[in-house]
């Protein structure tokens, strides 16, 4: 296997083990009869926290970036390489993104399996799209938008400052998990009220579309009309975060 299907499948599994752990804290929130039920929020934060930590930690030989607003927001920040010495190119940069929904897809089914009962006896449609997909506390598209962008950009931003500048070596692999553990925490509780802060558009998209193609009992939409702003956003945030570090991180280090 050249280093390309390397990284892919390093991207597949990390992502995959991401989805599983975040959804399944709140799966295990949310749903009738877990033994997690009404955890609250502080317990998804924390639950999503250590998700990123476990998907980082498989995921080293790809550089670890689980999110497609971090790949783009690297390629915007002048990377030149991601993981196992893979060359930043629109091949590279696809085969990330595709590598990362096939993994949020097959994380959120291994979410379905393991909480099947539950989501049988769940009565609430929106607690059973809540596993997988983010929702706004106040619906308001633009708004909704500006939050998603804010919570990506201080995400993107603050993984390239952790590397020192531009990522050469291209992700979160290069600083170690635990950081990016505690930072994916402190953005879901100071920033993840408004929306659920998705700040990764595979980890929405990628079980959205599990939950619209699984066969759910009582499972009622998939919330299509609000899908694009958790994909939106974090892309615009993670793009302006490679521009700013450029700018800001010589000046600020």
């Amino acid at each position: 296997m050249d280093n390309l299907g390397v990284v892919f499948l390093s991207e597949v599994v990390g992502t995959a083990m991401l989805v599983l752990l975040g959804c399944g804290v709140v799966a295990n929130v949310a749903l009738a009869k877990t033994k997690g039920l009404g955890g609250g929020f502080l317990m998804v934060n924390i639950g999503w926290g250590l998700a990123v930590y476990a998907g980082v930690i498989v995921s080293y030989s790809s550089g670890a970036h689980l999110n497609p607003a971090v790949t783009l927001g690297l390629v915007s920040s002048g990377a030149t390489e991601f993981g196992s010495g893979v060359a930043v190119s629109l091949l590279s940069v696809l085969a990330y993104i595709a590598a990362q929904m096939i993994g949020a897809i097959l994380g959120a089914v291994a979410v379905w399996l393991a909480y099947k009962q539950h989501f049988d006896a769940e009565p609430e449609p929106a607690n059973k799209l809540g596993v997988f997909s983010t929702g706004p506390a106040i619906r308001s598209y633009g708004w909704n938008l500006v939050t998603e962008i804010i919570g990506t950009f201080v995400l993107v931003f603050v993984v390239i400052a952790f590397g020192g500048g531009r990522q050469g070596d291209g992700g979160l692999a290069a600083l170690g998990a635990l950081p990016v553990a505690l930072l994916v925490i402190v953005i879901g509780t100071s920033l993840g009220g408004p929306t659920g802060y998705a700040i990764n558009p595979a980890r929405d998209l990628g079980p959205r579309i599990a939950h619209f193609i699984l066969p759910i009992k009582g499972k009622g939409s998939s919330d299509w009309s609000y899908s694009w702003v958790p994909v939106a956003g974090p892309i615009i945030g993670g793009v302006i975060a490679g521009w700013a570090s450029l700018v800001l991180l010589p000046i600020l280090g």
